[in-house]
Formats: structure tokens, sequence, C-alpha cells
């Protein structure tokens, strides 16, 4: 279902006018057509019908604060990604909703693969939030065994990351702020986290990449890269636990986002759309 956008949609009017309640923006800095049976767990016969994957950062302010979830593909990668359709640096696409990158207090990375890392060191202020299980699988001995896995991660990123003074690690849930908290659900990888985020309309979950599609998750679909099979099977009914239904959950990658949920018109550069 669309959703009305219960605001102005001039840049000022992108935060509400408190803090008691959030809001949610999905901003798609990149699209790209590949082939189901690379997308879905399993062999199927459709598996080599077109399917087209989206790619999100997610953005959640009140009146003060600014949370920006996870942090894309760098314009330097997305030059040599075979038919990327690439929008901009994430960061550039957030800015034109008003919102510079000095004035993000933090970036939740949901977990180290190189299309949710990439332009994390263009954030100057934000303190970085990562699970330590994540961290300490990506800069531990299994991750360079694990061929299948390698080509997902950016190591300079990582890097990155791990040297700076902003970094906080958590071991399983926590809240930053009030109404925004962190989960731990592992599958996709070994320290997957989602997002909630209390909203005037309830509680949304960013999944990211925990459900990849809306498919994965409402049909008890696992997509098809992951580290730990029961374990997305459990993302699956985390999320649904932690979301005040269905239709506030949105999944990492799904170009159906832009169906089910308004573009903030007026900022067409900024590709952006409401969730709640």
């Amino acid at each position: 279902m669309v959703q009305e956008v219960p605001f102005p949609t001039a840049a000022e009017s992108i935060r509400p006018p408190s803090d008691d309640a959030w809001r949610v923006y999905a901003v798609q800095y990149g699209f790209r057509t590949g082939k189901r049976g690379s997308h879905f767990y399993g062999y199927d016969d459709r598996g080599e019908e077109p399917h087209a994957t989206a790619y999100y950062v997610w953005l959640a302010v009140t009146e003060s604060r600014t949370v920006m979830i996870d942090a894309g593909i760098s314009p330097h990668t997305a030059s040599g990604i075979a038919g990327l359709q690439y929008f901009g640096s994430p960061v550039d696409l957030i800015g034109e909703l008003g919102i510079a990158a000095e004035k993000i207090d933090a970036v939740v990375l949901t977990h180290l693969h190189y299309d949710h890392t990439g332009a994390v060191a263009d954030i100057p202020n934000a303190e970085y939030v990562v699970q330590e299980q994540e961290l300490r699988y990506w800069t531990g001995p299994w991750a360079r065994r694990i061929v299948k896995e390698q080509w997902l991660n950016s190591e300079a990123d990582v890097a990155h990351i791990r040297s700076s003074s902003r970094l906080r690690i958590l071991d399983g849930d926590a809240e930053l702020f009030p109404g925004l908290s962190v989960h731990l659900v592992g599958g996709h990888t070994a320290g997957t986290a989602v997002v909630r985020i209390l909203t005037a309309q309830g509680f949304v979950v960013v999944a990211s990449d925990a459900s990849h599609f809306y498919e994965n998750i409402e049909t008890d679909s696992p997509f098809a890269i992951l580290h730990d099979l029961p374990g997305m099977y459990g993302a699956f009914d985390r999320i649904n636990e932690l979301a005040d239904g269905p239709h506030l959950v949105v999944p990492g990658h799904d170009p159906e986002v832009a169906v089910r949920h308004r573009e903030v018109t007026g900022l067409p550069a900024a590709h952006a759309f409401f969730i709640a």
C-alpha cells in the first residue's frame, strides 16, 4: 500500500517537529538487473528469469537526531560494477534531503559487506555502530578461508571502521537513542543486525539484508547468499516480532519499496522514499 506523506516535501520539513517519534526514509543509490536464481536459496525452474535489485541506505531522523543505516557503495567501487545504474554517493543523496554529512550522529552498519560500508569514510563525525560478532568474523581467520564470502568484503572499509576512535561495538541488542534500537539476528552474515525505529505509525524495522526482498520474509524463502541457513529463518521470525506489522518491514534490496512507499517529491535527486 502506498502511504500518504503527512508533511510538506520541502527539505526543511524532512524532520518531524519533536524527538518523540522518528521519520524513516529509504534512499536508493543504485539499481541492477540480475537473475532470480542468484537471489534465492535453492534451485527452481525460474532461476534464469530477470530479477531486479535496488540498492539503499536508510535515514532515521527526529527534530534533533540523525541516524544513517548502512553506507552503500563508494563511487570508485560502483564504477567497476557491470550493469549497475549508480545514482550517486549515498552521502550526497542524503545531502539532497538537507542532511549534511557532518550532522549525522551515528551510522549503524548492519553488516560489513562492501555495498553497506562504501561511503563510511565520508561521514566525519558519526559514531560507527557494528556488532562484535560481525567485526570479529571479518577480521578473524575464517573469513580469509571461506572463499565464497571474500568478494563481499572491503578490507579497506573494515580497516577504517576498526581503527576509528568513533567505533561503538555492540554485543547483541542495544538502544542507541530513545525509540531507536539495534538487534542482532545473524543469518545473512555472522553478525547481521536489524534496526527498530519508533515512528508515528508504529515500530518500523529496517531489515537490511536480513531480508533482501519482501518475498524472502513474506514467503519464508531465504536469500541465496547466507552465512547460516537456520539463522536466516530465525531472523525472519525476529523481524516480524519487532515490527508493528508487515507493512513496516523494510527489506534491503527490493525495488518494490518504491511501489509500497511514496517518493519524497520536490527533491528528485535524493531518490528517497518515505517509510513512516
